[in-house]
């Protein structure tokens, strides 16, 4: 993928691509890889979905719908950076999909690479929290940004301890979304002090289907990410399980084995995270981090493959389909088929709603 800028017009193509329906990030990105830019992806779209079996119409924002997001963020004093731009975060590039798009409010300077995130319960201890505030202060002092949720306990502690040094909160709602209401106070100090982040359009309230998403932001935007106090079922491990996917630091403060708050954490440990006791337990190992290189563009080589090979191989790999997840990689060996082929094939199921494309290279037939 090609780094460049966006004018007004192919924001708002870009914008319609990622909103369009059955468009998730696995397939924005490779619709992107096969057509270049987003304005001739989505003439493509009606056909490819078409071609994959789709019976109705393809529901496709119209300019119009992108510019009236694009304008209500705006009001706000809000920006919208695409994934191809040169100032969307370099970490997030890195992650499998990479979000192809995110709303940032407030001082969009503080995301870059030296972050480390902090997360934990929200019905927190208040040893916790004041763990969790001095643990963000001495990591702020130290030159990483803290980012965290913006939730109750741990993550509003985390953010406060934060703030004088640079803090990042990352929602499941559009960026004027102020979930809890109690945390109106710090929302507001994050739009002039830090900044808040969302992949969902302004004036969106937070979903329970939004929050992994938000999770994978917290993990992705960050070079570690250290649970102070969780229980076992808790979107904080969520968010440990996903920076351990992304190749990212994983730590964990210990607690006793009294409070079902600790033994999330402690079952991190357990596991292999890394235990942290004070900020130069997570400072030892994030300082010994070489810098992450720009990942390479990948996708189609050469021109793409044409319908009729398409054709072809698509009715093959329908039949290989299951809810069991299976690799791109298997589906090509199985089918005999060069990778791209597959991706045209998968790529169209997807939009007519009859695959999946997972992260990690996944697919499931839906």
């Amino acid at each position: 993928m090609t780094r460049r800028p966006l004018d007004r017009s192919g924001r708002i193509d870009w914008l319609r691509l990622a909103r369009a329906q059955a468009v998730g990030p696995v397939t924005f990105n490779r619709l992107i890889e096969r057509f270049g830019d987003p304005a001739r992806a989505l003439r493509a779209l009606p056909d490819l979905a078409r071609r994959g079996g789709r019976s109705g119409a393809l529901r496709i924002p119209g300019a119009d719908e992108a510019e009236r997001e694009l304008a209500a963020g705006e009001a706000l004093g809000a920006r919208l950076i695409a994934a191809c731009e040169p100032d969307f975060p370099r970490l997030l590039l890195e992650l499998d999909p990479r979000p192809p798009l995110i709303w940032v409010l407030g001082d969009a300077g503080l995301l870059r690479p030296r972050a480390v995130a902090i997360v934990g319960a929200r019905v927190a201890s208040a040893a916790g929290r004041r763990f969790a505030r001095t643990l963000a202060e001495d990591l702020g002092r130290a030159g990483y940004v803290v980012v965290s949720g913006m939730a109750r306990g741990i993550d509003a502690a985390a953010h406060e301890g934060a703030m004088a040094h640079g803090t990042v909160a990352v929602l499941g709602g559009g960026v004027d979304d102020i979930y809890p209401p109690d945390n109106a106070e710090l929302h507001a100090a994050l739009k002039t002090r830090g900044c808040i982040v969302s992949e969902s359009p302004p004036g969106r309230a937070a979903q329970a289907q939004d929050f992994p998403r938000r999770n994978r932001i917290i993990s992705g935007l960050s070079l570690g990410v250290v649970v102070v106090e969780a229980e076992l079922k808790s979107g904080s491990l969520i968010t440990a399980r996903m920076a351990g996917e992304q190749g990212r630091e994983v730590f964990a403060v210990p607690g006793s084995p009294l409070d079902p708050r600790a033994r999330g954490a402690n079952d991190l440990i357990r596991q292999g995270a890394c235990l942290v006791e004070d900020a130069e337990d997570v400072l030892r190992v994030l300082n010994g981090l070489r810098g992450m290189a720009e990942p390479e563009p990948s996708g189609w080589a050469g021109e793409p493959p044409g319908d009729a090979e398409t054709d072809a191989v698509r009715a093959v790999i329908a039949g290989l389909l299951s809810p069991t997840p299976v690799s791109i990689d298997e589906l090509a060996r199985q089918t005999g088929a060069a990778t791209p082929l597959v991706l045209a094939a998968l790529t169209e199921l997807a939009l007519a709603g009859r695959a999946e494309l997972m992260a990690g290279g996944l697919v499931v037939g839906a």
